[in-house]
């Protein structure tokens, strides 16, 4: 992976973690929270009891690891594209073909969550913690921070316990890398007049979007089931004895609806993301390159 690429992917993720960290609280409380029956409600409950700091609890660790999983997503999908070229007929062989971007893309969200799955699990526990810091002691809260968290699950659950929901996290990311890599490089081409070799801003911002709505879609299930596997026995005596055995209770107790909860407030935050993500990976890329961008889409942050 080209160091350009690198620092542009990392800098434009971290922008797009600030810009939708807010909604991905909002989301992972309702989520796993049944006090919260609602966007809104979950908004103002939040705000009047935490203040705006109450949004953006555990934001630091994503921007801690996101050069990481950056690193790890570029590499993949990259590697994984040029591996199925030589596969099909070498490096003349023309453009990849829509089925070794989908692979290729599965295979970024797969390999990713290797290294994702400890923080992701951090973060999401902290952004549960709905003490408030006008009206409790910080010392009410289970977890005093990013680092005591990581410790602390270390300590009571092992090692393992970090990479606690790491099926559901693998079986949201794959699919849905591959579903975003997949439209955005497919938007690309349709809207793209033939005599240009790179698509216009709107093109990049539109398909940008479009393909974050889609990867949602198809990750937001995973999602759902996920974030209860890693909050289960966190806060109240453990529920669930494993990953199907979540999936079963959740869709018996609340419907199949449930798995779709979130689905709107993660297509809401779709766009704005994805266009601070791709406006800061397209502006750096040209600057440190010093000549034209890539037609590649940079990095999506899933969370």
């Amino acid at each position: 992976m080209h160091i350009v690429d690198f620092v542009s992917g990392s800098i434009a993720g971290a922008c797009g973690v600030a810009v939708g960290y807010p909604l991905d609280t909002v989301k992972v409380r309702i989520q796993t929270q049944k006090q919260f029956t609602g966007v809104w409600q979950c908004t103002v409950a939040t705000f009047s009891k935490e203040g705006v700091q109450g949004f953006f609890k555990g934001m630091s660790f994503p921007l801690t690891t996101i050069a990481m999983t950056s690193s790890v997503i570029f590499g993949t999908y990259r590697n994984c594209l040029q591996c199925l070229s030589h596969v099909r007929g070498g490096v003349d062989c023309g453009p990849n073909t829509k089925l070794e971007v989908f692979l290729a893309g599965l295979a970024s969200g797969v390999t990713q969550v290797s290294v994702m799955s400890p923080g992701d699990i951090v973060k999401t526990r902290l952004q549960c913690q709905t003490h408030s810091k006008r009206g409790e002691t910080i010392s009410k809260a289970k977890y005093h921070g990013p680092v005591h968290c990581l410790m602390s699950i270390i300590k009571l659950e092992g090692f393992m316990g970090l990479y606690r929901g790491a099926l559901p996290l693998m079986l949201r990311d794959g699919p849905s890398y591959a579903m975003y890599f997949l439209v955005y490089t497919t938007i690309c081409e349709w809207l793209t007049d033939k005599s240009k070799k790179q698509p216009d801003w709107g093109v990049v911002m539109l398909a940008g979007g479009v393909a974050g709505m889609a990867g949602w879609t198809v990750g937001t299930p995973m999602d759902v089931i996920k974030a209860r596997l890693q909050m289960d026995g966190a806060r109240e005596a453990k529920r669930y004895k494993g990953f199907f055995h979540c999936v079963t209770e959740t869709a018996r107790a609340e419907g199949a609806g449930v798995f779709f909860r979130s689905l709107g407030i993660n297509c809401v935050r779709a766009f704005p993301v994805n266009m601070v993500v791709f406006v800061t990976y397209e502006v750096l890329n040209s600057f440190l390159r010093g000549g034209p961008r890539r037609t590649d889409p940079p990095l999506l942050r899933l969370e």
